[in-house]
């Protein structure tokens, strides 16, 4: 085991979900076979619902037939966590990292993430908590601001968490997310009373944050990095 080192961040844009889960699978086993160092993918995906798991089909509050109508679409994938919400002005992070190599286990790279979140709201004045027992994710009050859903196969990571910025919150009325009732999901826009900068400022601020909570000494970046061409097997 040794401390984190090296951590290069993929800055991606908008990504097609199944593009995001096909890249995520590859980059995987590249780090299951120390191919790669820590990567972590900065990116947005087009108005998408994720089921994990557990296949919780009953949260999804309208029939599937009539996600088109909306300009969305429905992905089952085998991350943890319930049903959710991905969509423009959202940022959202997929660390692959080395659980072992860190030397954390998965509840306190969970705890991590929901500090990622936490830390980058603070920026903006806005008090956000990790849920109670039962409710993950970070919220404000009543109201959930960062969702969480991951996986973790043979200590590395892939899927991540999802940070509202200021998406259309329209869209979470047609599911109970995260399985959680009676609560509502908000958005750093509502939530704080500053004057946002460009979404692209908010999203390098969120991976810093993960950067220093994690304890990366080196961070190198990748603009648009070119995914189809350098990992055509994932095709």
């Amino acid at each position: 085991m040794r401390g984190p080192g090296k951590l290069e961040v993929w800055k991606m844009g908008f990504v097609n979900y199944l593009d995001a889960l096909k890249l995520q699978e590859k980059l995987v086993s590249d780090r299951k076979l120390c191919r790669i160092p820590d990567t972590l993918l900065s990116l947005q995906h087009p108005p998408t619902y994720t089921l994990g798991k557990r296949r919780t089909d009953h949260n999804l509050l309208l029939p599937v037939s009539e996600l088109k109508n909306i300009g969305a679409e429905l992905h089952y994938t085998q991350r943890g966590g319930d049903i959710t919400f991905h969509g423009p002005h959202q940022a959202i992070l997929y660390p692959i990292i080395s659980l072992r190599e860190i030397g954390i286990g998965a509840r306190n790279y969970v705890e991590k993430l929901e500090s990622t979140m936490i830390e980058l709201s603070s920026l903006y004045g806005v008090k956000a908590c990790a849920g109670q027992k039962g409710e993950t994710g970070v919220w404000i009050g009543e109201r959930k601001i960062g969702a969480i859903g991951v996986r973790i196969s043979y200590g590395i990571t892939s899927h991540g968490l999802a940070y509202n910025i200021d998406p259309d919150l329209k869209y979470f009325k047609h599911i109970v997310p995260c399985g959680i009732t009676d609560k509502e999901v908000t958005s750093l826009r509502r939530e704080t009373a500053t004057v946002l900068p460009a979404e692209e400022v908010i999203q390098e601020q969120l991976i810093s944050c993960f950067a220093r909570l994690f304890g990366y000494s080196t961070v190198t970046w990748k603009e648009n990095p070119s995914i189809f061409s350098d990992h055509e097997s994932i095709d």
